[in-house]
């Protein structure tokens, strides 16, 4: 790692110091100097005495970084001050100073519909964004979200399964997976897209961590795609981020009473476009087919067949697949992933539940 770099390491250190505050003080004086500065030099350039102190006495987490970077074959660290810095992104009101990057860095400036839900959608909600996906994938669109439980992770999943880019932001650092669940699915994310952090390696997930990690979701993309959400939910945090951020908020509308509709039916009265297909979408940014959207998939096979015949048409508790099938409790959870990869089975509130698919033997 260069100089700046090490110098914007000892500044994700510093108390309430992020991109807004970097960006003024680098205007009055380069991050250049700084690493090398005394406090004096630092205050003489419009530093606080406290924040000059406080970076006088930060030692860079070089150890820390050198072993990530190291442990994988892609691993970059992107600084806001470099010029592959994603561009849309540069100009949030607190851009990261830093982003930690498994996988292909250079995914994350291509144009990004960034896709946000319910942790439990009803299965509807889900197969609706799976049959969307070809749409947006064949339009030359990247699909980001944030490795959620829900459609994040139907999102990331239906974006692997057509070919398209997908961009995971995490609320840890870029090491820990979160939720350990999708650590097969994080693996897939690193060959066809990135995972991203802002965040240490080692970092634990942490409440205040995540409406962090949205306003990076949405910064990193042209619009929001809001597929179901309650009346008070973190996707809709994610879209008034993205409209505060001069994003377009997209939401797909559901039956009155329904509350996992009752935030996307929010969000189109204050202003969201309503989507009924992906072509809603694609219109309105002048997008055109970059390839043949295939209308079929040819025939694959499922993964532990005795399991998938262990799930239900109606929600089925993970202990009852268990007794089932007569496999362990972690096999189980092992399988019932890749299944949900596959689109065979859908996470519902009260376990899993199978969804009718004509393309798998």
């Amino acid at each position: 790692m260069d100089r700046l770099h090490i110098t914007l390491l000892r500044c994700l250190l510093l108390p309430r110091f992020g991109g807004a505050a970097f960006q003024r003080l680098h205007q009055c004086w380069p991050a250049d100097h700084w690493g090398e500065a005394s406090i004096a030099d630092l205050c003489a350039h419009g530093w606080p005495l406290a924040l000059a102190e406080a970076f006088a006495a930060v030692e860079p987490p070089l150890t820390i970084v050198d072993s990530w970077l190291a442990s994988g074959g892609r691993r970059s660290v992107m600084a806001l001050t470099d010029d592959h810095y994603p561009w849309l992104l540069r100009h949030i009101q607190s851009p990261p100073l830093l982003l930690f990057v498994d996988g292909d860095a250079g995914q994350l400036s291509r144009p990004q519909l960034a896709v946000v839900g319910s942790r439990q959608p009803a299965p509807p909600a889900a197969s609706w964004l799976r049959q969307q996906m070809p749409a947006l994938a064949a339009a030359g669109l990247a699909i980001t979200s944030g490795l959620a439980r829900g459609i994040d992770g139907v999102a990331h999943e239906a974006a692997l399964a057509t070919g398209a880019p997908t961009i995971a932001v995490m609320g840890t650092g870029p090491d820990l997976i979160y939720p350990a669940v999708h650590r097969r699915l994080a693996a897939a994310i690193t060959e066809q897209g990135a995972l991203v952090s802002e965040f240490l390696p080692g970092a634990a997930a942490n409440t205040d961590h995540f409406p962090r990690r949205n306003r990076i979701i949405s910064g990193l993309a042209r619009g929001v795609l809001v597929v179901a959400a309650a009346e008070r939910s973190g996707s809709l945090i994610t879209a008034r981020m993205a409209a505060e951020q001069g994003r377009d908020v997209f939401a797909v509308p559901g039956a009155p009473g329904n509350p996992l509709a009752a935030g996307c039916n929010r969000l189109i009265q204050e202003g969201a476009k309503l989507v009924a297909c992906a072509d809603d979408i694609t219109d309105e940014w002048g997008l055109s087919p970059l390839l043949p959207v295939t209308a079929s998939k040819p025939k694959t096979a499922l993964p532990i067949p005795a399991l998938l015949d262990s799930v239900g048409d109606e929600p089925t508790p993970v202990d009852l697949i268990a007794v089932r099938s007569g496999l362990s409790v972690a096999k189980v959870l092992e399988g019932l992933l890749e299944l949900e990869l596959c689109g065979a089975i859908t996470a519902v509130p009260g376990g899993f539940q199978r969804l009718r698919r004509t393309d798998h033997v």
